[in-house]
C-alpha cells in the first residue's frame, strides 16, 4: 500500500509571480538609479582628463590654468565646476591642479542623493575642501 508522502507531487520549485514582480521592482529602481548616476561619472572623468591635459601644458600662472581649464570645459560639456573652482597649489613637481564638488540628484519626493567628487593630478594626494 502506498502511502500519502508517496502518491503526493514532489514540491513546486522556482519563483512566484510575486517574487518575480519584487525582483523586476527592485532591478527597475537599480536601472533608474544607474541612468541618473552615470552622466555624473562620466563628467567627473571628463573633468579628470581635463585638469591631466591642462597639467601638461606648463603653465605658470593661476590665471592660465584656469582659462585653460575653461576651453576644456566648453569643450568637453563640463558644467559642474569652472576653472574659478579649481585648487591650484605648488609642489617639488611644478604646480598641482585639484578640484572638489558635490552632486545632489533628485530621486522621489524629498530624497535626494548626494555625491562627493574629488580629484588631483598629483600622484598621492586629494584636494581638500574649500573653506566656504
Amino acid at each position: 500500500m502506498c502511502t500519502y508522502q508517496q502518491l503526493a507531487r514532489p514540491k513546486s520549485r522556482g519563483m512566484s509571480l510575486v517574487g518575480l514582480i519584487f525582483v523586476l521592482g527592485i532591478l527597475a529602481v537599480l536601472v533608474v538609479l544607474a541612468s541618473k548616476i552615470a552622466p555624473t561619472v562620466i563628467e567627473y572623468m571628463s573633468i579628470k582628463k581635463a585638469i591631466t591635459s591642462v597639467k601638461l601644458l606648463n603653465s605658470n600662472s593661476a590665471s592660465e590654468i584656469q582659462s585653460a581649464f575653461n576651453k576644456q570645459a566648453d569643450v568637453g560639456y563640463i558644467t559642474s565646476i569652472t576653472g574659478r573652482d579649481l585648487i591650484i597649489e605648488k609642489s617639488e613637481t611644478g604646480l598641482e591642479i585639484g578640484f572638489f564638488y558635490t552632486k545632489k540628484i533628485p530621486l522621489v519626493g524629498p530624497a535626494s542623493l548626494l555625491l562627493e567628487y574629488q580629484g588631483s593630478t598629483a600622484k598621492n594626494s586629494q584636494p581638500q575642501k574649500k573653506q566656504e
